[in-house]
């Protein structure tokens, strides 16, 4: 098994069961698939409200220390994904492990949209009485782009018809039609939005309108040959698109015993926020630089830090924070404001020898030195820099560039640094008891050599 785990939520009237087909098809990845109280093998449990769902969820993935993984969620699963991935990315303790979302057919935040008439039938069915099979066939039937047939179609069927009945009219009378958009917000963690080419009520349209807008990063997906209920009617597609997804999230996984200090109580939850907004592409709007001024930013990176290689999502990151404007204080006094230095710049350095971004590295460090010697720029073009002022502008870059790289939880883990974890969210913070070189605290050491 490799890579994060992959925790599945079905949808209403379903079970863990609905995910067999597709976990079959992601023998190499650690699969987790969780009845939700009132449904399947956990139906005893009777009805759960939404924010008693999300809690129940958090509280699964810190009971099980999952350090890394990709929350994936079926139907009226998908509205309690969305909500435990808001509060991961608010740095609630023991989820910084979120790094990825997969909504399937999914519930929103918003009131999720469904025609009157079918909601009272299908609470109807468990009302005055038990469901039937009928009443069980007809919810499968027309939730599916074709029946389901086999061994798929009785498991469908036998959990509608073995969910509890609070839990079912709790979703349909209540928990359906809560509204939790300003609680779910705008969350950072890259997310997948699956709809079914024939789903009603949460197709495409819908995902588009009332799932989308809540994540900073997403791409939005349709099923063909599908209906609601994808993972029966689709699985092998969904566990591509899904191990797709897991492998896309997967570079942001951090060493175990990192993750377990960024997860400690030793770390406040805003501290924990921010090291986990910078797990992920940056939320900022970076409509404003062309791909060429990335490209030439992903060059320099590579430049300035070998290792890295031409990294455009550390080039993304760094454009990113100028764009937004807040910088570190303070500039030189040659040069103009942050976001104009630095689009004039980009611009001048694209402009020498067929441009920067695709000459061979040779030519690029060998035309960087000049800049940094005060002889590359051009004069009278209010669009570029002179080279006085490239060679300012070319200090700034050096300096960003190494901040927002050591800011970055990787490198943190990568050089040891564990200065984040010195307080927590108590009145009174931990700090350090133990200052001279080389002597580590207990909570410092490997785990190897604090038993």
């Amino acid at each position: 098994m490799t890579g994060p785990t992959l925790v599945f939520l079905h949808a209403l009237g379903a079970s863990a069961k609905e995910w067999d087909r597709v976990v079959e098809h992601l023998p190499h990845r650690a699969c987790v698939a969780l009845d939700l109280p009132g449904f399947g093998d956990a139906a005893d449990a009777g009805y759960a409200d939404v924010a008693a769902m999300a809690d129940w969820l958090a509280a699964e993935i810190r009971s099980r220390h999952l350090i890394a993984c990709v929350l994936v969620g079926h139907s009226m699963g998908g509205k309690i994904v969305t909500l435990v991935a808001a509060r991961a990315a608010a740095g609630e303790i023991g989820l910084s492990g979120v790094l990825g979302v997969v909504l399937v057919a999914a519930s929103p935040p918003a009131p999720e949209p469904m025609d009157e008439d079918r909601r009272a039938e299908m609470i109807g069915w468990f009302a005055d009485r038990s469901p039937t099979r009928d009443d069980a066939v007809t919810f499968v039937d027309a939730n599916t782009a074709t029946p389901l047939a086999g061994e798929a179609r009785d498991h469908a069927i036998a959990d509608v018809l073995r969910s509890s009945r609070e839990a079912w009219l709790g979703w349909l009378e209540r928990g359906s039609r809560e509204d939790w958009r300003a609680v779910a917000g705008r969350v950072p963690i890259p997310a997948l939005i699956l709809a079914g080419a024939e789903d009603g009520d949460l197709g495409a349209e819908a995902q588009r309108r009332l799932n989308l807008p809540h994540y900073t990063t997403a791409e939005l997906r349709v099923v063909e040959g599908a209906a609601h209920l994808i993972p029966y009617e689709q699985p092998q597609v969904l566990a591509g698109l899904i191990d797709g997804h897991a492998a896309m999230v997967e570079p942001a996984a951090l060493p175990a015993r990192f993750a377990r200090l960024l997860d400690s109580a030793r770390v406040s939850h805003r501290t924990r926020a921010a090291m986990v907004d910078r797990l992920h592409p940056p939320s900022s709007d970076l409509s404003s630089w062309t791909d060429d001024h990335v490209a030439t930013m992903a060059a320099l990176v590579g430049q300035i830090l070998p290792d890295c290689g031409a990294d455009r999502a550390l080039a993304d990151r760094i454009l990113a924070g100028i764009a937004d404007g807040p910088g570190d204080g303070w500039r030189f006094a040659a040069l103009p404001a942050d976001r104009a230095a630095w689009t004039r710049g980009l611009a001048t350095l694209a402009a020498f020898d067929g441009g920067f971004a695709t000459a061979p590295g040779t030519a690029q460090a060998a035309l960087l030195e000049r800049i940094d010697a005060g002889e590359i720029g051009i004069a009278d073009d209010d669009s570029k820099l002179t080279a006085e002022q490239m060679r300012l502008w070319f200090e700034d870059v050096r300096a960003e560039t190494a901040r927002v790289w050591m800011s970055l939880p990787a490198t943190m883990a990568a050089i040891g640094y564990d200065g984040f974890a010195n307080g927590g969210d108590g009145p009174r913070k931990q700090g350090y008891t133990r200052t001279a070189a080389d002597d580590l605290e207990t909570w410092q050491r490997p785990v190897e050599q604090s038993s």
